[in-house]
Order: structure tokens, then C-alpha cells, then sequence
């Protein structure tokens, strides 16, 4: 049976709405990914023409293991003014 690990770390969601959020990260040592979570697969067609590219998710890791912890609210940014502060 193959112990399975958390690895978790704090990220900011902004979509749908602001958020701080922990999720689970590629185990670093892995021997298939290397640390990145995945890799990625050019398609082509028939014809030799690119297709796109796939992204294939390793094992080592589950990005949507992600649970929201805080809500952060809306900062609008005004931009800078001339004006002292006093």
C-alpha cells in the first residue's frame, strides 16, 4: 500500500471571488514528473499541422484537492494622487 502525502501551501484565488485557499502540490522528489505536477504533450495532425497541447496530470499529485480557508475582500485601486496627505 503506497502512503499518500499532503504537500500543502497557501494561494490567492481571485476568480470568483478573492480568496485565500490551501491546495495540494506535486511531491518534489517524484521520479516521473520531476516536481512540476504533469507534463505536457504536443499534438499533432495527420497532416503535421499543430494540434494543441494536453497536459497530463501525474499521480503524485491532485490539483483539485483545494480548500477555501478565508475570504479576502475587494481592494480597488485608484491610482495616485498629487494631492499631500494632510
Amino acid at each position: 500500500m503506497e502512503r499518500v502525502s499532503v504537500r500543502l501551501r497557501i494561494q490567492r484565488e481571485r476568480w470568483p471571488r478573492p480568496a485565500l485557499i490551501l491546495t495540494d502540490t506535486p511531491r518534489p522528489r517524484c521520479p516521473d514528473c520531476h516536481g512540476i505536477g504533469g507534463w505536457a504533450h504536443t499534438c499533432v495532425s495527420p497532416e503535421g499541422e499543430y494540434d494543441g497541447t494536453d497536459w497530463f496530470e501525474c499521480f503524485c499529485w491532485d490539483s483539485g484537492k483545494r480548500w477555501k480557508i478565508l475570504p479576502v475582500p475587494h481592494f480597488r485601486r485608484t491610482g495616485y494622487s498629487d494631492e499631500p496627505p494632510f
